[in-house]
């Protein structure tokens, strides 16, 4: 019996890109657990250093994301690819040579955090970037899902395999799990065969705050770009609420018991790899902007059952359990579609700085939101203050209800929407 293999299954090249990100995704996942049970169960590490280590992590977007973007359109995307894939294996390597040899300290902890988070910004803006070089602009919805499938399966299995791995290696000898995933990915992306140009020629000179402007002008003056990046900033800051207070909620609230929270958490997973398997179906069955639509607000709204939970313990289990499945699937969803029209209405020379851009604007604010919900709790307590972000999450998706998205049936085409933002951007030159 002959299997037909169809779409991005017969294009070798995705393949290969596909098949190292997603060994790359399972390792992050070790990393990411790893990471602070490194600093808690090897080093000692007091709460202090361990937020100084959190935050380290999530603050390269706002040093480097514009930086990135810029990068991006100047060079060849795949060779950047490369790099930071070896970047980050020399860096996580170094943990493990560092443990066996007793020389890991906090301050090597600190500085392989912000230096991967700052070559993993520069890896995703290459990335998001590249794809539409690799495949056709009809198999981007595609291609979107299966990457983003990877990243699911990842969520589902990487914690339960990072934790088993440091409980019988110890944190920092499972993170040489990690770097080895790094060069897996590194080789998918070597032995990528169909050519890449530069995205920009040669003779166009260089002016960095031009070059950044331009980035944020295709975002922000973009009809459909913009509702999406407002949105995403929006739900990032008061989704940050949520983040920080869920297992605090869960464990004293609602008393739930650590492994119930566990297997409610890891439904998130299941639910976003669903989320991929339904992206090209709800496209075809109810054009972009009402499959944006639907999936943004269906994601919006089901986690109110949240702040709502209470009573019989099955019924706590159930108002926690379906936002963990349903949402994370409809915001997968909408992930994908959202991403597939930013690679799509965007002309390839900017598309770096455009990735990179939006992913500025969406964390320009999140590192305030832990700090206004800790307030917020201390005030009002954590169940209102939950009510609040799920009500501020939702306020954000007028933006796309208020903007031409919602008429959108298919892909817009790229000179349609970008031909006058592309010549407003050369302007200044």
């Amino acid at each position: 019996m002959k299997i037909h293999l169809s779409g991005l299954w017969r294009k070798p090249d995705f393949m290969k890109l596909w098949t190292g990100q997603m060994i790359s995704e399972f390792g992050s996942r070790i990393t990411r657990e790893g990471l602070p049970y490194a600093a808690v169960l090897v080093l000692a590490a007091s709460p202090a250093e361990l937020g100084f280590l959190t935050a380290l992590t999530a603050l390269p977007v706002l040093l480097v994301g514009l930086i990135a973007g810029v990068l991006v359109d100047r060079v060849k995307r795949r060779p950047v690819m490369i790099w930071c894939d070896i970047g980050r294996f020399l860096l996580v390597g170094s943990i493990p040579v560092a443990a066996l040899f007793g020389l890991l300290t906090m301050w090597q902890l600190y500085v392989v955090a912000l230096l991967v988070g700052t070559f993993t910004i520069f890896f995703e803006v290459a990335s998001q970037s590249y794809l539409p070089s690799l495949v056709e602009r009809e198999n981007l919805v595609e291609g979107n899902s299966k990457l983003g499938a990877s990243s699911s399966l990842a969520e589902i299995c990487g914690p339960p395999l990072a934790g088993v791995l440091v409980q019988t290696l110890t944190a920092p000898i499972a993170m040489a799990f990690d770097a080895i995933s790094y060069l897996f990915s590194a080789l998918g992306v070597g032995l990528i065969r169909k050519p890449e140009t530069k995205s920009i020629s040669a003779h166009h000179e260089f002016n960095f705050w031009r070059e950044v402007r331009e980035g944020l002008a295709v975002v922000l003056s973009n009809p459909y770009l913009r509702p999406l990046a407002i949105n995403s900033a929006i739900s990032n800051f008061f989704g940050s609420f949520i983040g920080t207070f869920y297992v605090y909620y869960a464990v004293n609230d609602l008393k739930l018991e650590p492994g119930i929270l566990g297997f409610i958490i890891g439904l998130g997973g299941i639910g976003a790899l669903l989320g991929t398997l339904l992206a090209t179906p709800t496209l075809k069955r109810l054009g972009l902007g009402n499959s944006l639509l639907v999936a943004l607000f269906l994601g919006k709204l089901v986690p109110f059952l949240i702040p709502l939970a209470g009573g019989l313990p099955w019924l706590v289990i159930v108002c926690m359990a379906l936002p963990q499945l349903l949402g994370d699937a409809t915001m997968m969803v909408f992930l994908i579609h959202s991403t597939s029209l930013c690679q799509s209405v965007v002309p390839d020379r900017l598309l770096g700085r455009a990735n990179a851009s939006m992913q500025f604007l969406i964390g320009a604010i999140s590192p305030i939101g832990p700090l206004a919900a800790g307030f917020l709790g201390s005030w009002l307590g954590v169940r209102l203050t939950l009510l609040i972000a799920l009500v501020g999450m939702l306020s954000g998706g007028l933006a796309v209800i208020f903007s031409p998205l919602r008429t959108l049936r298919e892909f817009p085409t790229m000179q349609q929407e970008t031909s006058d933002n592309s010549h407003a951007a050369y302007s200044d030159n």
